[in-house]
């Protein structure tokens, strides 16, 4: 009687000890993050955003099983702050982060957004551009950037040739007369180029990202960053990605609206135009041309770390994310580049796939500040109380849950302040607007070509957005930077 006792009291602590284990989850089972980000990317150059010209496969295939949000702004229209600004989980004003510098000397000891992964347990990795990098120059070198090393477990760069690369090239900006040769720099250059993908910096990236997912995927968390610097400029991929996009000259570009400047305060001007950049309308398509090539080029890098996640069985453990810096015009007003803080510039692409969340299509102003919370809380993570984006994850059960009634996104280097709501975008110059401000009604004016702000009629619209205005700035300096 005894050794049946005896045995049944040890079936018992057997089963409830097999339990424990198996509610407990091996280090393979907590949530990966895969966070993929491209360099000087409009929403507008994807397929599944709407562009019926530019093939973007691989992005789509993720949009069709993820969330894609329409309405998602990035907090800096340039690469150095918008990047320091969603790594370290403060606006740029909080952390005064305006330029191309790394955000550490300001957060102290604070956790950037990779490096709270790191803290909690994970494989924390970068390849490619994350925090700031100069490009064609940083890429060139191979060098780190405004990088934070404290930040990952392991850190990768892909140098490549850049504008030096074998092939056809030509530069387009500056160049009226077609004799400058091919040149370096933030010049829009297009070079058609010799050799396959693993020539360029992007498809460096891509091989060492399927490395990494094949050396840790199933065996520990990660959080694997990867990025791609096309299509920033020089517009170079190999020759094959430029076929679908030949001739040039049958690409489309935006209306041209006769006195379209005229109602744009100065500094509302982009920083890179047709006019300025002497660029003629054979030049203006092939600039359309290059980029939708070098997009193309990116997307087949995505494509091929999708492959690799799918092959390591993990992707139904993975969070995905893919983004861009910022956005960029494509002759939009005649304005070419970042910087400015109308839509094609301010909004950015943004795809996010939660396990076990069914796909769909988000309409809510969200803003990259939010990807830092949003995916701690996902994981499991403590979300630190100081961080200024917001935790949106309940759009992911319900893609109609509003996020915030206005998006915010700065333009230092024109002084420029951005509140961007679902029916006006409103933008100042100067924090006391003396140097402009352009209202638009987005309803009934989508493109942004009828600037309200003089209008009487709109007087108290103005002054709204002004009071609002001081407002969200002194909000987003309230930080707690000088408090420890």
């Amino acid at each position: 009687m005894k050794t049946i006792v005896s045995l049944s009291l040890f079936l018992l602590l057997l089963a409830i000890d097999g339990r424990s284990h198996a509610a407990s989850p091996e280090a393979g089972a907590r949530t990966n993050v895969l966070f993929i980000i491209s360099d000087d990317l409009t929403s507008t150059a994807l397929s599944c955003y709407g562009n019926e010209i530019s093939r973007t496969p691989n992005i789509d295939r993720l949009a069709a099983r993820g969330t894609r949000f329409t309405r998602a702004f990035c907090n800096a229209t340039y690469c150095g702050p918008s990047r320091a600004s969603f790594m370290s989980g403060y606006y740029p004003h909080a952390t005064g982060v305006l330029g191309y510098t790394s955000p550490r000397p300001e957060i102290g000891d604070r956790e950037t957004w990779a490096q709270h992964f790191k803290n909690a347990g994970y494989y924390s990795a970068r390849v490619s551009k994350i925090f700031h990098m100069g490009v064609p120059g940083g890429i060139e070198e191979g060098s780190d950037g405004a990088d934070d090393p404290v930040s990952w477990t392991e850190r990768f760069n892909s140098p490549g040739p850049e504008w030096k690369a074998k092939g056809k090239g030509e530069t387009l900006e500056g160049n009226p007369d077609g004799k400058k040769p091919v040149v370096g720099g933030n010049t829009f250059v297009v070079v058609e180029a010799e050799g396959d993908d693993l020539v360029h910096s992007d498809g460096k990236t891509a091989a060492k990202a399927v490395e990494l997912l094949e050396q840790h995927a199933g065996k520990e968390p990660f959080f694997l960053a990867v990025g791609f610097v096309r299509p920033h400029v020089p517009f170079v991929a190999p020759a094959n990605y430029f076929e679908p996009y030949l001739p040039y000259d049958q690409l489309p570009l935006p209306p041209k609206i006769e006195g379209d400047w005229d109602d744009i305060p100065k500094p509302g001007i982009n920083y890179k135009t047709s006019v300025n950049m002497k660029m003629d309308l054979r030049r203006q398509k092939k600039a359309k041309g290059g980029y939708y090539a070098a997009v193309a080029y990116m997307d087949a890098q995505v494509g091929k770390v999708l492959d690799a996640l799918d092959a390591s069985g993990q992707a139904d453990n993975t969070i995905v994310i893919f983004t861009a810096d910022h956005g960029y015009h494509l002759g939009e007003h005649d304005f070419w580049a970042k910087v400015s803080l109308r839509d094609e510039s301010a909004m950015v692409p943004l795809i996010v796939n939660v396990p076990g969340k069914a796909p769909a299509v988000c309409d809510s102003l969200v803003e990259l500040i939010d990807l830092y919370p949003t995916v701690a809380s996902l994981c499991g993570l403590k979300v630190p109380e100081r961080l200024q984006g917001k935790d949106i994850s309940p759009v992911f059960d319900d893609p109609a849950y509003s996020v915030r009634d206005a998006a915010f996104s700065v333009a230092p280097m024109r002084k420029g302040f951005l509140l961007r709501e679902d029916e006006w975008s409103y933008i100042q110059y100067e924090e006391d607007a003396s140097k402009g401000i352009e209202l638009f009604d987005m309803k009934k004016d989508p493109k942004q070509y009828t600037n309200l702000a003089e209008d009487p009629e709109y007087a108290a619209t103005v002054e709204r957005f002004k009071a609002k205005m001081v407002k969200k700035l002194a909000e987003v300096r309230d930080n707690d930077l000088e408090l420890e």
